[in-house]
C-alpha cells in the first residue's frame, strides 16, 4: 500500500490525518487498525482535499536501470545514429529549415542556390583569414561548411561551436562547400510555458556532500538538517521548511575512494560502505512526510560512465531502507506535485561530470569566467538539447538502443552539481540551478581550478516558481 493509499484509506472512514503522522512504514494491518478506532480524528483543522495536497507526488518519469554488458563497434554506431536521428528531429521543426535536403542530395543543387541540411559536427578549424570551416556529415554523406567572418553574428555563434554537436545549417551552395548565413540549433522553443503549481508548496535542491572527506562541512550541514525539520531559522524560513515537500540531492553523496591521486590523506572515513551508512544515518533524520530523490555523481560507488544507474544496494543499502528515498540514475527525469488540473514540474537531474569540458573548451563561456558560469554552460547544454555532447566531455556507454544525455522532454527545472558554484537562472522559462556544496576546498579542488560556494541550499516556490538561498556557512 502506497502512502497516498494509506491517507486516502483512512480519509474514506472519516478520519483526517496529518502526514508527518505517517510514513512508508505504517503496515496495512495499523492502517485497519486506526480505522477501527473511531474517535481518532487528526488535524480537523484540514480537508480531505487539502491534506492530500499536503502529499509529496513524485513519477520518475526516466531513470536508466539496463544491466551492464560488454559493447562492440556496432554498439557505438547505433548509438551516434540513435542521437543523430533524435537531434535531428527537433531542427526539422525549427521554421528557418524549410526546404531541407540530406547531404548526399547537396550534389543536384545548382552552384548559389540556397540550401539547408543537417549534420554532425566531424571536424572543425579556423582558416588563416579566421573564418570557421566545418565538416558536417549525416547518414548519406558529408560536407564542408564555412562561416566568413564577415558575418559576425553567426561567426561568434559557430567560434563556440563543439565537436559531435548536431546543427543545422542555412547556406548558400559553392562548389563542394557551403557557405552558411546561419547556425540551427536544437533548442528550446520560445513559448515553452513556465508552469506554476496551484498551491504554495517547495522542493529543496542540495548537492556534493562528499560524507566521508576531512573537508565535510558536518555543523552546517546538522544546521540545514535542523532547518529542514522547522527547528531553527526565521519565521519565514520555518513556514518554509513545513511547507517543503521534496528533497533533491544531485550526486556526489560521498567522497567515495581511489577517485584521485593521494585521495586517501583526506578521507576521515576511509570505507566507502561506512561513507554511505553515515549519510543515510543523517538523512533518516528528516522528517519522513519529505521525499528524498537521490542520483549518483562521480564520487559515487559504481561506475562513472554515463549514464550511471541508480546507487548499488550492495554499496548504500542503508539509502535504500530509507522510507522516503527515492533513488534514481545519473542523468534523471523526475515529475513532482502533479494533480488532476496540473500536469507537475518535470525535474531533469544531471550531476553535471561534463561541465568543466564546456568551461575550458568554449570560448565565450572560458572569457565569461569559465566554471565560474556555471549558467552559461546549462544554456549551452539546453541549446543543443543534449548534456555531454562532445566524445570526449565524459565517459558514456555506448547503449545501441538510446542515447539517455539527449535532452528529448524540455524540463521545467535542470539541476546539475560537480563544480561546487550556487547558481540560480533561467533560460527560456527553464529554472537552471546548480547546487553548491558541503565541504571546504581540496587541493585537487584548486589543481582543477574549482572555487567552491559552500553550505547552500536552495528552496524553489512550486506556485511562483522563485527560487530563494539559505546559506548555512558561517550562520
Amino acid at each position: 500500500m502506497s502512502f497516498s493509499d494509506k491517507v486516502s484509506s483512512l480519509l474514506e472512514q472519516g478520519v483526517l490525518v496529518s502526514p508527518d503522522l505517517l510514513d512508508e512504514n505504517l503496515s496495512k494491518e495499523k492502517v485497519e487498525d486506526i480505522k477501527k478506532e473511531s474517535s481518532v480524528v487528526l488535524d480537523k483543522r484540514k480537508s480531505k482535499e487539502e491534506i492530500l495536497d499536503d502529499l509529496p507526488r513524485v513519477k520518475v518519469l526516466y531513470s536508466y536501470d539496463k544491466k551492464s554488458k560488454k559493447r562492440s563497434f556496432d554498439d557505438f554506431v547505433k548509438f551516434f545514429n540513435f542521437r543523430f536521428k533524435a537531434l535531428e528531429r527537433l531542427i526539422r521543426q525549427r521554421p528557418e529549415m524549410q526546404g531541407l535536403i540530406s547531404i548526399s542530395k547537396v550534389g543536384i543543387k545548382e552552384e548559389k542556390e540556397q540550401v539547408s541540411i543537417i549534420g554532425m559536427i566531424k571536424k572543425k578549424s579556423i582558416t588563416k583569414n579566421n573564418n570557421v570551416l566545418l565538416i558536417l556529415e549525416d547518414l548519406s554523406g558529408q560536407i564542408s561548411v564555412l562561416i566568413h567572418k564577415n558575418n559576425k553574428e553567426v561567426h561568434e555563434i559557430a567560434k563556440d561551436l563543439v565537436l559531435d554537436e548536431v546543427v543545422g545549417v542555412v547556406g548558400v551552395l559553392g562548389r563542394n562547400i557551403v557557405f552558411s548565413n546561419n547556425v540551427i540549433f536544437p533548442d528550446i522553443s520560445l513559448n515553452k510555458e513556465l508552469k506554476k503549481g496551484p498551491t504554495e508548496a517547495y522542493a529543496v535542491f542540495i548537492s556534493d556532500f562528499h560524507f566521508g572527506s576531512k573537508f565535510f562541512l558536518r555543523k552546517e550541514f546538522e544546521k540545514f538538517i535542523d532547518w529542514i525539520n522547522g527547528k531553527t531559522g526565521s519565521e519565514e524560513q520555518k513556514r518554509i521548511a513545513k511547507k517543503t515537500k521534496y528533497v533533491f540531492l544531485c550526486g556526489d553523496l560521498v567522497e567515495g575512494v581511489g577517485v584521485y591521486p593521494g585521495q586517501e590523506e583526506d578521507l576521515e572515513i576511509p570505507d566507502i560502505k561506512d561513507q554511505y551508512r553515515e549519510l543515510a544515518r543523517y538523512l533518516s533524520k528528516i522528517n519522513h512526510n519529505k521525499k528524498l530523490i537521490i542520483c549518483p555523481g562521480n564520487h559515487d560507488a559504481g561506475r562513472i560512465a554515463e549514464p550511471q544507474p541508480p546507487l548499488y544496494n550492495d554499496f548504500a543499502e542503508d539509502l535504500w531502507k530509507l522510507p522516503n528515498a527515492i533513488i534514481v540514475s545519473n542523468p534523471a527525469l523526475v515529475n513532482i506535485d502533479s494533480t488532476e488540473d496540473f500536469s507537475g514540474l518535470d525535474i531533469l537531474l544531471y550531476h553535471g561530470f561534463s561541465l568543466i569540458y564546456y568551461a575550458n573548451n568554449v570560448e565565450s563561456i572560458r572569457n565569461a569566467g569559465g566554471q565560474k558560469r556555471v549558467d552559461l554552460i546549462m544554456k549551452f547544454l539546453l541549446q543543443r538539447r543534449h548534456l555531454a555532447p562532445t566524445h570526449e566531455s565524459n565517459m558514456y556507454i555506448p547503449d545501441s538502443e538510446e542515447d539517455p544525455l539527449v535532452i528529448d522532454k524540455v524540463p521545467d527545472i535542470f539541476v546539475t552539481g560537480h563544480i561546487h558554484r550556487a547558481t540560480v537562472s533561467q533560460y527560456r522559462n527553464v529554472t537552471l540551478l546548480n547546487t553548491s556544496c558541503w565541504g571546504e576546498i581540496t587541493e585537487d579542488q584548486e589543481k582543477r581550478g574549482l572555487e567552491p560556494q559552500p553550505g547552500r541550499a536552495f528552496m524553489l516556490n512550486i506556485q511562483t516558481r522563485k527560487v530563494k538561498v539559505i546559506n548555512f556557512l558561517g550562520q
